[in-house]
């Protein structure tokens, strides 16, 4: 995605990247707001797309199996919330913030001027993947509002009533990411 939509919108498909750059100063606030719209809305359509996909699979059960919603806590079997893993809230707090605090460092650091853009979307890729494969049993990984916001809108109150840890840590992450590069500790560009 990020070599093929990049030159248009920088590959944003995440509130927390947006707001990233927008703390570390990069991005207007309209642009931010006009970006969060269209990646919540993307998330809600995809996940509803790929509810229709699982439900062409006669076993499927959206409250059985899930939507591949985030979580904390130990997982209900009823509702099938809660963490993979059966990590504690403070636990996935701890984790989504210090992993999306590391992926936003990654955007910023290979898309500021001085960085190799012909491998930005590697290094970001591969980032992504390595945080993905430390958190997926801690809150299943959100480090992206959109990608939390989505699944739950399909799954209802189980997975709301937890939404907010998965828009409130990857946001302080993001915006401790883009704060340290706005007071270049993690930057050399002057803007």
């Amino acid at each position: 995605m990020a070599y093929g939509i990049g030159p248009v919108s920088g590959c944003h498909i995440n509130p927390a990247v947006s707001f990233g750059v927008w703390t570390a100063g990069r991005m207007s606030t309209a642009e931010m707001l006009g970006y969060w719209v269209a990646q919540c809305l993307g998330a809600i359509v995809g996940a509803g797309v790929l509810l229709l996909i699982a439900t062409g699979k006669a076993e499927y059960s959206l409250a059985e199996n899930g939507l591949g919603q985030n979580g904390f806590g130990l997982r209900d079997a009823v509702t099938n919330q809660g963490s993979p893993g059966d990590f504690s809230l403070m636990s996935g707090a701890i984790f989504e913030v210090v992993a999306t605090f590391i992926f936003v460092v990654v955007v910023l650091g290979v898309t500021q001027r001085a960085a190799a853009p012909q491998f930005a979307g590697v290094a970001i890729g591969l980032t992504l993947v390595a945080i993905h494969i430390v958190g997926i049993q801690i809150t299943g990984v959100s480090v992206n509002p959109a990608r939390s916001l989505g699944p739950a809108i399909w799954i209802g109150l189980p997975a709301l009533m937890q939404l907010w840890l998965f828009i409130a840590a990857p946001m302080l992450g993001a915006g401790l990411a883009g704060w340290a590069f706005r007071v270049r500790l993690l930057t050399t560009d002057e803007g």
